[in-house]
């Protein structure tokens, strides 16, 4: 399992969410009262600030051949990463592309990446 954005604790529960200026949009894949379907399975429900208990950004961090990365998605048995170690030549020593000026992603079997945990901001 793998996370990579906003979370919002609402009622007891946690809802992925999208802040939106002063507000937040949390989604669910059932209905409940005061949510609207946005599309089949996906329903939302847009809240003041005084309406939730917390907001966080949820990121999946791991190692993978004994350096830091992000994982930014799942496909199958393979994880897309991002390297945080902040060293090209290590970041090219991986084999890892260049996606953008100094940001370093890959794929990598899941089965080599190690110490998978959320980090909460």
């Amino acid at each position: 399992m793998m996370r990579d954005g906003y979370v919002v604790t609402w009622q007891g529960q946690e809802y992925d969410a999208v802040p939106d200026g002063d507000r937040v949009r949390i989604y669910s894949t059932r209905p409940a009262d005061g949510f609207t379907e946005v599309k089949p399975g996906r329903y939302v429900r847009v809240l003041q600030p005084d309406e939730y208990e917390e907001i966080a950004y949820v990121r999946t961090l791991c190692t993978w051949r004994g350096e830091p990365f992000i994982v930014l998605a799942e496909a199958d048995t393979w994880l897309r990463l991002e390297y945080t170690g902040g060293r090209a030549p290590v970041a090219r020593q991986l084999g890892l592309e260049e996606f953008d000026y100094g940001v370093y992603q890959g794929w990598a079997p899941a089965a080599e990446v190690h110490d998978r945990y959320e980090h909460r901001v």
